[in-house]
């Protein structure tokens, strides 16, 4: 299996169902972008155009403000969108993310949660067309445990044919 996109749902379908399976498949998603691995975000729930990821309050993501750091909440947006958009992808696409911009509305106490929904799906490039891109752009909602919302992205990704 040589794309990465059937790999990715493939594991998610055979991991989530069992016990530490979500905690793996979080794990072989950090060693795939070692960058996002240093916020150690769970995968809690993955769909076509869907993705729901938390990640704990702990000291190693905390500001000097004894709140979760601005741009530890900036990363798991990041990797809450590229999850939501990789399930979303057609076969022989991929995406890059070109922008990312956020607001924090509030401090960020406790485990967060991000949110991420992908309106519409992704249409398919056409293969006469190979050189084709398209941008799609995603909200990305970041909640305390009470359900408040702290801080709200926004993500751009260009989708090509791979």
């Amino acid at each position: 299996m040589s794309d990465p996109v059937k790999r990715l749902r493939h594991a998610w379908a055979y991991l989530h169902r069992f016990p530490g399976g979500r905690w793996f498949f979080s794990i072989m998603v950090g060693r795939a972008a070692p960058y996002t691995r240093t916020i150690k975000a769970r995968v809690e729930e993955l769909a076509e155009g869907y993705a729901r990821v938390t990640m704990r309050d702990r000291k190693r993501v905390r500001n000097h403000l004894r709140s979760v750091h601005a741009v530890a909440q900036l990363n798991l947006a990041e990797e809450t969108s590229g999850l939501a958009i990789l399930f979303s992808l057609p076969a022989g696409h991929r995406g890059i993310p070109v922008h990312l911009g956020i607001d924090y509305l509030k401090k960020a106490r406790g485990t967060v949660t991000a949110e991420c929904r992908v309106p519409g799906g992704i249409a398919p490039i056409p293969e006469d067309t190979p050189d084709e891109q398209r941008e799609v752009e995603v909200e990305v909602r970041l909640t305390d445990p009470h359900g408040e919302v702290v801080s709200e992205a926004r993500a751009r990704w260009v989708i090509g044919r791979a």
